[in-house]
């Protein structure tokens, strides 16, 4: 799979949009509008501040479910993905937390959204909502039933979180493409707001052999050359917020400025590699 296909550019910026509490959830305010209204203006900033697609998510819910979310979160996700996707035009993805596929899955497939993001597709993770088993048998197959073509974006050692067993970054790379099917693998650091290491970015890409690598935390203006020298794509939230702290709305003038840093460091990778090619053909000439 090619990102050019679904975001029309080879290293796409996607912007998550944190959804406030849904019902159902602790912290639920009772009002949907207020959830609507916020998404609302979280995706206009995004999409003005140039990212390529945006990912929604139900960050506010926690504490979260390990596996089946309420049913009336998947109809107000349903409702918020399908507002947004009238609002914003540019390709969407689900995200329901803690690792509900098949109902990111089921949304995505509704309101024609082009990808998901899935925290445990394949092994056994011990997190903060208990142990989580891999779901790539089940979301597969449901995949298939639906007859859509969403794309499975798969978290690696995913982020508050430790594997059972000791599997090496390598084999957990192979296993989540080559077993678990993923269409993109996505890499984070060890919590929201962390980012993964160059040397582990490396790891990924080498053992993902051509299948796309994602950031999936930790990304900001100032690291983002640094760490898209071994990544193809980044999926970015904190660093976007206002101060750049979690609880706070988008800065569409944060977007703009980390998405330009995306922008300079893609092209001046582009350019060295254009110019390591060139050096080769000389020398072999």
């Amino acid at each position: 799979m090619e990102l050019q296909n679904i975001f029309q550019v080879p290293n796409p910026v996607i912007g998550v949009v944190h959804l406030q509490p849904l019902p159902a959830s602790p912290r639920w305010s009772g009002s949907l509008k207020a959830v609507i209204d916020r998404a609302e203006q979280e995706a206009t900033a995004l999409a003005a501040g140039g990212v390529n697609a945006i990912l929604i998510e139900n960050f506010f819910d926690a504490p979260f479910c390990k596996d089946r979310v309420d049913p009336a979160v998947v109809s107000a996700m349903s409702l918020v993905a399908q507002r947004i996707k009238g609002l914003v035009p540019l390709p969407m993805g689900i995200n329901v937390l803690r690792n509900d596929a098949k109902s990111a899955l089921a949304i995505a497939a509704n309101v024609d959204a082009q990808f998901i993001r899935v925290n445990v597709l394949t092994g056994v993770m011990a997190t903060d909502q208990g142990i989580i088993e891999g779901c790539a048998h089940d979301l597969l197959r449901y995949r298939q039933q639906l007859g859509c073509d969403v794309k499975i974006f798969a978290d690696v050692l995913v982020k508050h979180a430790r594997p059972l067993g000791t599997p090496n970054l390598t084999t957990a790379v192979q296993e989540t493409i080559e077993r678990g099917l993923a269409d993109a693998v996505i890499l984070s650091g060890w919590g929201t707001g962390s980012p993964p290491t160059t040397e582990d970015l490396e790891l990924a890409s080498k053992a993902a052999a051509g299948v796309p690598v994602l950031i999936g935390s930790g990304a900001d203006w100032e690291n983002i050359p640094h760490l898209m020298a071994a990544a193809d794509g980044v999926i970015v939230s904190s660093s976007l917020k206002r101060n750049g702290q979690i609880s706070q709305p988008i800065d569409p003038i944060r977007v703009s400025r980390f998405v330009e840093a995306m922008r300079r460091s893609t092209f001046r990778q582009g350019t060295e590699s254009s110019r390591m090619s060139v050096s080769v053909l000389k020398e072999s000439g």
